[in-house]
C-alpha cells in the first residue's frame, strides 16, 4: 500500500491513496492552518470508524440481518504531552434495521475489534479501546 502527501500550502496538505483518491489536511489556525481540512489525528479516527462499520456491514449481511443504516460515533482521548497519542477511544454503534438479532450485532462488533479491524488493533496498541451499542428497530 503507497500514499503520497502533498504540501499545498502553510500546514495544508493534499493526501492521494494508491487508490487515486484525494483528502486535504489543514491545521488549527494557532500554528498557522485556515482549518480547511481534516487533522490528521481525525483522519486516525475516522479510519477506525470506517474499517470496524465495513467489518460489522459485512459480517452482518453474510448473517443475513436486515441492516437499513449503520452509524460509528467515537469519542476519543489524547495524552497531554508529546507524542499527544489517543490514549482512550470509545467506539458506539447505532445499527438500525428489521428484526436484527443483538446477538448478531454484538458478535460482528467483537469480531472486528477483536479480529478484523486492522485499524482498532494498531491504535489499541496506546489506547484502551471499549465498544458499544444500540440496536434501533424499524417497522
Amino acid at each position: 500500500m503507497k500514499a503520497r502527501i502533498k504540501w499545498v500550502q502553510d500546514v495544508m496538505f493534499v493526501g492521494e491513496s494508491e487508490t487515486g483518491h484525494a483528502v486535504v489536511m489543514d491545521g488549527a489556525p494557532d500554528i498557522g492552518g485556515r482549518n480547511l481540512g481534516v487533522r490528521p489525528m481525525e483522519m486516525l479516527l475516522l479510519g477506525l470508524g470506517g474499517c470496524s462499520a465495513i467489518d460489522v456491514m459485512l459480517i452482518l449481511k453474510k448473517s443475513r440481518e436486515a441492516v437499513d443504516d449503520c452509524v460509528v460515533e467515537i469519542d476519543a482521548q489524547r495524552a497531554t504531552q508529546d507524542p499527544k497519542v489517543f490514549t482512550q477511544i470509545h467506539v458506539h454503534f447505532v445499527v438500525t434495521g428489521k428484526a436484527l438479532k443483538e446477538a448478531t450485532v454484538k458478535r460482528a462488533i467483537d469480531l472486528s475489534a477483536e479480529k478484523y479491524c486492522s485499524a482498532s488493533i494498531m491504535l489499541g496498541k496506546t489506547a484502551v479501546i471499549t465498544h458499544d451499542y444500540e440496536i434501533r428497530e424499524i417497522a
